[in-house]
C-alpha cells in the first residue's frame, strides 16, 4: 500500500510515474499520454489564438520565487542557491510577466494568491516590495484587501524577520505558510534542514506582531529514523503554537533527489509501511481532537480556515502562474513555465517567459483530474456531476461507476451519499488506488 500522502505544488513537474497531467499542494495521477509540446520553447496559451475565448475570469494567482539557501535532501522542487545575486534580475522580470498576465484575469479581484518556493522569504525586502506594488499595480486586489481572499507566502523559520513581515502585511498578506517539517533535532538533520526548533514559535510570533494572524505550519513524518512516540511529539508541539491549520505530509522518496540517492546507497532505511500507517491514522486522531478536522488527505484546519488557495488546485479551479517552473490552468489549457532561472530571465517581446508541457482542452483529461483531486478531499465528488460527464465520454460509464461504489462502499472505501461520493478514512488510506479505479471504470 502506497500512502497517498505526497507534498505537492503546482511548480512541481513530475506529479506522478509517467505521464501525468500537471496539477498541483499535493497529487499524483496516472493519466495517458497527453499531447503536450514539451520542447515548445515559447509556446503560452495566452500566446494562442482563441486559446481564452471560454473563459471566466481568472480569480487565483501563483508565484514561484526560485532561491534557496540551501537544497534539502527530499526536495524535488526547482530551487536553486543563487551564487550569481539575481534577486534583483529575477524581481524585474516577475514583475513583467505580471503585467502581461494581468489581461487574463479581466479586471475581476483576485480571490487568492500563493507565494511558493524555493524559499520566498528569503527574497530581499525591497525586491519584496517592488513585486508587492506591481501587484497592486497589474490586479485588482479589493477582495484581498478587505478580508474577504487569502494571500498566503511560504516562509522557511530561519529567513524570517520583522521587516519581511511588515512589508508582506503592508503589501496585503495575511497569511503564512511555515516550512517547520519537524521539531526533532535528529529528523530534521535526516532532512537536511537548517533550522532550529526554537526559530519556528519566533518567527509566529513575528508573523503575529506584524499583524498576520492566519497561520500554517507544514511538517513530515515517516522521517527514517522517527518512532511513532516522535511523531506525536511533532504533532503536539505544532498545536501547542495556537496555529490554525497543519499540512502533514508523509515523506516521499522522488527520482533525483539526494534523499532518494543516499536510500538507494544504504544510507538509511526507509521508515516501515505499518509504522507510516499508524503515524497517518494516527495523526487525524489527535488533530480533530483537538479541533483540527480533515478536509484533504493530507491537510487539517479548524472550520473556516481551510486553504482557499489549495482548493483552487483540489477543485480543478483556474489559476494564473508566474515565475520560474510554475504551472497554470486557464480555460482547460494547463503549462509550465521554463523550469531554469536562466531560460526564465531570457527577454521577449511580449513579457511571457518560455513555457512546457503546454496542453490544450480535454474533457477526458479534464474528468480524470476532478476526480483524482476531488476524491482526496473529504467531501468527495458531486455523482451526479461526474456521472453526467462520464456518460457523455465514454458510453457506459455511469453504470459502470455504480457498480464500481457498490463494491467500495460494501469494502467500507467509499460512501455514498446521495448527491457524492466520498472517501472512508480506510478508503483515504488508498486513494491513489481507488482514483485509477474510478478512471477505468469511467473508460471501460
Amino acid at each position: 500500500m502506497v500512502l497517498p500522502i505526497e507534498n505537492t505544488r503546482p511548480e512541481s513537474s513530475n506529479l506522478s510515474h509517467p505521464p501525468t497531467a500537471v496539477l498541483p499542494d499535493d497529487t499524483r495521477i496516472p493519466l495517458p499520454q497527453q499531447r503536450a509540446d514539451r520542447n515548445s520553447g515559447w509556446a503560452h496559451p495566452l500566446r494562442t489564438p482563441g486559446a481564452l475565448a471560454f473563459s471566466s475570469p481568472v480569480r487565483s494567482l501563483y508565484i514561484h520565487v526560485p532561491f534557496c539557501s540551501h537544497k534539502c535532501h527530499y526536495c524535488d522542487f526547482y530551487s536553486l542557491v543563487d551564487t550569481q545575486n539575481r534577486q534583483e534580475s529575477f524581481t524585474q522580470r516577475l514583475i513583467q510577466e505580471l503585467h502581461r498576465l494581468a489581461p487574463a484575469a479581466q479586471g475581476a479581484p483576485l480571490e487568492t494568491i500563493f507565494v511558493g518556493g524555493g524559499t520566498p522569504s528569503l527574497l530581499e525586502v525591497r525586491h519584496w516590495e517592488d513585486l508587492l506594488r506591481a501587484l497592486e499595480q497589474s490586479f485588482d486586489l479589493s477582495q484581498i484587501r478587505a478580508g474577504k481572499g487569502e494571500f498566503t507566502v511560504e516562509c522557511n523559520p530561519e529567513s524570517v524577520t520583522a521587516p519581511l513581515l511588515q512589508a508582506l502585511r503592508w503589501g496585503g498578506v495575511d497569511r503564512i505558510s511555515m516550512g517547520a517539517q519537524s521539531f526533532d533535532r535528529s529528523s530534521l538533520k535526516t532532512l537536511e534542514r537548517l533550522h532550529n526548533p526554537e526559530s519556528v514559535p519566533r518567527a509566529l510570533d513575528l508573523a503575529r506582531n506584524a499583524g498576520i494572524h492566519r497561520l500554517s505550519i507544514d511538517l513530515i513524518f515517516g522521517v527514517p529514523g522517527a518512532t511513532l512516540e516522535d511523531w506525536m511529539r511533532d504533532l503536539h508541539a505544532a498545536l501547542a503554537l495556537g496555529t490554525e491549520h497543519l499540512s502533514c505530509y508523509n515523506l516521499t522518496y522522488e527520482p533525483n533527489t539526494a534523499m532518494t540517492a543516499r536510500m538507494k546507497r544504504g544510507e538509511f532505511v526507509p521508515a516501515d509501511e505499518d509504522l507510516e500507517i499508524e503515524m497517518y491514522e494516527r495523526t487525524r486522531t489527535v488533530l480533530e481532537d483537538a479541533g483540527l478536522v480533515r478536509y484533504e488527505v493530507s491537510n487539517y484546519a479548524r472550520p473556516g480556515s481551510e486553504a482557499r488557495h489549495n482548493l483552487v488546485y483540489w477543485e480543478q479551479g483556474q489559476w494564473l502562474a508566474a515565475g520560474p517552473s510554475a504551472s497554470g490552468h486557464i480555460g482547460g489549457w494547463r503549462w509550465k513555465n521554463a523550469p531554469r532561472l536562466d531560460d526564465y530571465l531570457r527577454d521577449s517581446p511580449d513579457g511571457l517567459p518560455p513555457a512546457v508541457d503546454v496542453e490544450a482542452p480535454d474533457p477526458a483529461r479534464l474528468l480524470r483530474e476532478r476526480m483524482w483531486t476531488g476524491l482526496r478531499l473529504t467531501r468527495g465528488i458531486e455523482s451526479a456531476a461526474i456521472t453526467t460527464e462520464a456518460q457523455e465520454l465514454f458510453p457506459g460509464a455511469r453504470e459502470r461507476l455504480f457498480r464500481l461504489c457498490e463494491k467500495l462502499a460494501a469494502d467500507e472505501l467509499l460512501e455514498v451519499a446521495p448527491d457524492r461520493w466520498r472517501l472512508t478514512p480506510g478508503g483515504m488510506l488508498q486513494a491513489d488506488g481507488i482514483a485509477v479505479l474510478f478512471m477505468e471504470a469511467v473508460e471501460g
